[in-house]
């Protein structure tokens, strides 16, 4: 990979699906994987289009058992478009002689094009070059431009561009013995003479969903439908050294969009009124500008240029469309079918960097939540619990999506998966509306929307506590942590763990947060929320004495990551590694050998050090000392060391927040993990997974590592608060954010000094806080600070 774009030199069937995931385009309205249009979903090749927010729920015999399981549906294929010699078989670099092959990702302009050579034989060559977009202007639509010139030779190429409605979901070996079918009723039509469309619903959802795509060539066209294909064909005459150019343009609706009567007619509709590929191109252009300004990101050298192309997956995942839609923050972003596409905590990683860039989005993400708290409101009920109990994994309506199986591919045996127990997700919900209504300044929403969700994940939190007398203290019990290694006691009938340090610190800084804003509500809204939420004195004194009282274990003067942690047996760390090489998932590793890694003082990533992502050192301390704890640099440091020793690493967040934590805690080995997090999707560390789509969560986490974890950036209390930690491998960088009605407020550290400059406008100044002294900056003022080394 070199060169200013995203680039791939060579044809190598091993990597095509690291490479058609890493290419995805997207306008955070659908996305289309990098695949080649020539070829069909095989073993090398998986095209899939994704549409944010369209689910669909199949029931699947498993292992004796009926699963039921709701997935991101891979939508109608738009790509396909082959070539041949008549009479010849179709050229794809998997079966002609391929003479040279080239991808490049275009980050500034969000185009993919490819050049690949075909050798046909006889001295006779064609070159084949494509650009495609996904447009970020108008987010329905979307281009591919292809030329062919040939070399050698005069004469006909047949061309055969498609609408295929015969896609499954079937790009994760994991879950293939799951139904995949989720498309029915398709048909398809013509509606002009270069116009075919395609229409189709969802199985259970119902989610109608309408396609069209025009054919532009330098030839006749004619139309075949053979269900559940749209075909358009037309012969180039093709002149040696001059090039003859097909553009296929396509328009996508579904029955989710507003301000529609009908998928189908929109979408044909559209694509008959939008322009050609020259200036489709012109506006994609532009809308990308717009984007890359407000995201302005300046770092130098192959860091930077790593996290640009993480910059443009998460523009691509969360656009300012998705500002429109009732959508939440895929795992694995709209570029690969892995986990379902499904919602998990990981908005705790991108919210923090959308919100000081587009904090529109983030609002719309957090409605997405708003809108489910009823749904995690009853799920809390039928748990027994008052309050919102929200799901560890999160689809269409928010019920609990966790599978109730999982596959170890190493045993091949099907599991009980009990990561539903990890209710932490709700703390993560809670964080995420405080940061960004601390950012955005939205007080709006966080008086209403904000606050009713936070008034019930503190009850969850209040209620799953109980009182234990020889403690003295409150204690939350059968949880599982972000650890995700550990899910019961060792031997134990059931699953979970008590007291989890992870879960009772956010807990009870939850608690002590929805007080803090109960009790600086406007009084009128105050008292419709206690009148709505049945609140009384006595339940507030209980959040209060809970909020003081929570039980955080600690063993050999570290805090422990549950009760019980320091009991568990030492693993031969260096015997596995000799054993096994890699032993991120470790987990599978010990299960395929009849053994548990619940045994064992393992993690799978950051849990008691995830408490060093969220909060500065000075919060997190000042938390303890509110549960009665002393927290020292020493027991932190400490703390620090143990985990890092027993920590295989099994998830790409988990380099990100070690980086994170040790660019305060050990600075000489911080690097080593910012480089991992950097590497984590680009060099597929985790063996194979970045093919099944990207790790959104680790891609903005390593922008937001520049923008407040190396800044020691808070926005708290009115101010913007700054505390770097200068890395050699990273002492100079800059970028741009949005701050409480201030556009561009550009941020630049360079060795000891931090320059500030705030744009002009009418906006109020901004109260900068640095350890030991305050700046006011007025809109139009650029501060230069000197900075301690």
């Amino acid at each position: 990979m070199t060169g200013p774009g995203w680039e791939y030199e060579g044809y190598v069937p091993a990597d095509e699906r690291l490479r058609e995931s890493l290419c995805t385009l997207g306008n955070g309205y659908f996305a289309t994987r990098g695949a080649l249009p020539e070829c069909a979903a095989d073993e090398v090749h998986y095209p899939g289009t994704y549409v944010a927010g369209c689910y669909n729920r199949l029931t699947s015999e498993v292992a004796g058992r009926r699963v039921e399981n709701e997935d991101m549906v891979n939508v109608p294929n738009w790509l396909p478009l082959r070539y041949r010699l008549p009479g010849g078989a179709w050229l794809t670099p998997d079966t002609a002689s391929v003479l040279g092959h080239r991808q490049v990702l275009h980050l500034t302009s969000g185009l993919l094009e490819r050049r690949t050579r075909y050798d046909l034989g006889g001295g006779r060559e064609v070159t084949v070059r494509q650009q495609r977009l996904v447009h970020m202007g108008d987010p329905h639509l979307a281009a591919l431009r292809t030329e062919f010139t040939a070399r050698g030779f005069s004469g006909p190429l047949e061309v055969e561009a498609a609408l295929d409605g015969g896609v499954t979901n079937a790009g994760v070996p994991r879950y293939r013995d799951l139904d995949g079918r989720h498309l029915t009723h398709v048909h398809t039509g013509t509606a002009a003479p270069d116009t075919v469309w395609l229409r189709c619903r969802t199985r259970t959802s119902d989610i109608r969903i309408g396609m069209a795509a025009r054919l532009t060539a330098d030839a006749p066209l004619t139309v075949h439908h053979e269900l559940p294909r749209a075909v358009q064909r037309s012969t180039l005459d093709l002149v040696a050294g001059r090039t003859a150019t097909v553009d296929k343009t396509v328009a996508l609706h579904t029955s989710r969009d507003p301000a529609i009567s009908d998928p189908l007619y929109a979408a044909v509709d559209r694509v008959g009124r939008a322009p050609g590929f020259d200036e489709l191109l012109e506006s994609h252009l532009t809308a990308w500008d717009q984007l890359w300004r407000r995201a302005d990101l300046d770092v130098a050298g192959e860091a930077g240029r790593i996290l640009r192309l993480h910059l443009f997956h998460v523009l691509q995942t969360l656009s300012p469309h998705t500002a429109d839609l009732d959508v939440g923050v895929p795992a694995r972003g709209l570029h690969g079918e892995a986990y379902r596409g499904h919602v998990f905590w990981d908005e705790l990683f991108v919210l923090p960097y959308l919100n000081l860039h587009f904090p529109e989005v983030s609002r719309a993400l957090l409605r997405y939540r708003h809108r489910r708290l009823e749904q995690a409101c009853t799920a809390a009920r039928e748990a027994g619990r008052k309050g919102a109990m929200y799901p560890w994994q999160s689809g269409s309506d928010g019920r609990e999506e966790t599978q109730q199986l999982h596959l170890n591919p190493r045993s091949g045996r099907w599991l009980p998966d009990h990561s539903r127990l990890q209710h932490h997700v709700g703390s993560a919900i809670a964080y995420n509306v405080w940061q960004y209504c601390e950012a955005s300044g939205d007080t709006e929403f966080l008086h209403t929307k904000g606050a009713e969700m936070l008034l019930h994940i503190a009850r969850f939190w209040a209620d799953s506590a109980v009182y234990d007398e020889s403690l003295g203290r409150h204690r939350i019990k059968g949880v599982v942590g972000p650890d995700e290694y550990h899910e019961a006691y060792p031997d134990a009938r059931r699953p979970g763990l008590d007291d989890n340090a992870y879960t009772n610190v956010t807990a009870a800084w939850v608690l002590a947060r929805t007080l803090e804003l109960l009790r600086t509500l406007p009084e009128p809204r105050r008292r419709e929320l206690v009148e709505r939420g049945g609140l009384d004195g006595g339940e507030l004194e209980l959040w209060e004495d809970v909020s003081r009282t929570l039980h955080v274990p600690f063993h050999d003067d570290v805090i422990s990551q549950f009760e019980g942690y320091g009991d568990l047996t030492e693993l031969d760390w260096e015997g596995y590694r000799a054993r096994y090489g890699d032993i991120r998932r470790l987990d599978r590793i010990l299960e395929a050998e009849g053994d548990s890694v619940n045994r064992y003082q393992a993690s799978k990533q950051a849990d008691v050090l995830m408490l060093g992502y969220l909060f500065s050192p000075a919060e997190l301390q000042s938390l303890f000392h509110r549960l009665g704890y002393r927290l020292d640099e020493e027991t932190w440091r400490r703390t620090v060391d143990h985990y890092l020793r027993r920590t295989s690493h099994g998830s790409t967040l988990s380099g990100l927040v070690h980086g994170w934590v040790l660019a305060r805690a050990r600075r000489a080995e911080a690097w080593k993990y910012c480089q991992e997090a950097l590497q984590g999707d680009i060099a597929d560390v985790q063996g194979g997974t970045t093919g099944e789509g990207i790790h959104l969560g680790a891609m903005a986490g390593t922008l937001d590592l520049v923008q407040r974890g190396l800044t020691g950036l808070e926005t708290r209390d009115g101010a913007l608060w700054l505390d770097p930690v200068p890395l050699p491998e990273l002492s100079s960088y800059g970028f741009a954010l949005r701050y409480q009605g201030h556009w561009g407020v550009r941020l630049r550290l360079q060795r000891e000094r931090l320059e500030i400059a705030v744009p002009s406008s009418d906006a109020s100044p901004i109260d900068v806080r640095l350890p030991g002294r305050t700046v006011t900056l007025r809109p139009g003022e650029t501060g230069q600070l000197s900075l301690p080394d």
